[in-house]
């Protein structure tokens, strides 16, 4: 069974210009960070030019499709009868993005297929990651 999700999906950029510009993002899932999501951005799709990925909790993906959420980073909001609101806040600036709330929901189910919400602790290797921060000094 794999460990890792990746699902393609469109985004649209909210811009200063009225048309919203289409750019390709791929969600990430890994068994292995079993509280996270990941969404990146390819660097043609970049101010800087360089590939960009934004890392947050699968529960603000899985709430933010249905109410706001977020008070960081990465804030979440339904839109609308099928879109969901993704806004990242860096120190460049702010993007947002609409995606398919359906999209979401399809890679949030296929998550939890693999790792059941509120099972994610049984999936950390807490071992290899105290082994990891001693510097394999135990």
């Amino acid at each position: 069974m794999s460990i890792v999700i990746e699902q393609a999906v469109e985004a649209r950029l909210v811009a200063a210009v009225p048309r919203m510009l289409t750019i390709p993002a791929t969600l990430h899932y890994d068994r292995r960070d079993p509280f996270a999501v990941r969404i990146t951005f390819p660097a043609p799709a970049t101010l800087e030019g360089v590939e960009v990925c934004w890392t947050f909790a699968r529960e603000l993906l899985s709430t933010g499709t249905e109410s706001p959420v977020g008070e960081g980073d990465v804030k979440l909001r339904p839109y609308g009868y099928d879109r969901t609101v993704l806004e990242f806040h860096a120190r460049e600036g702010i993007a947002v993005v609409h995606v398919r709330t359906g999209e979401l929901r399809r890679f949030l189910a296929r998550t939890v297929a693999l790792v059941p919400l509120g099972k994610e602790h049984l999936h950390l290797d807490l071992d290899h990651g105290l082994a990891e921060l001693m510097g394999g000094a135990c």
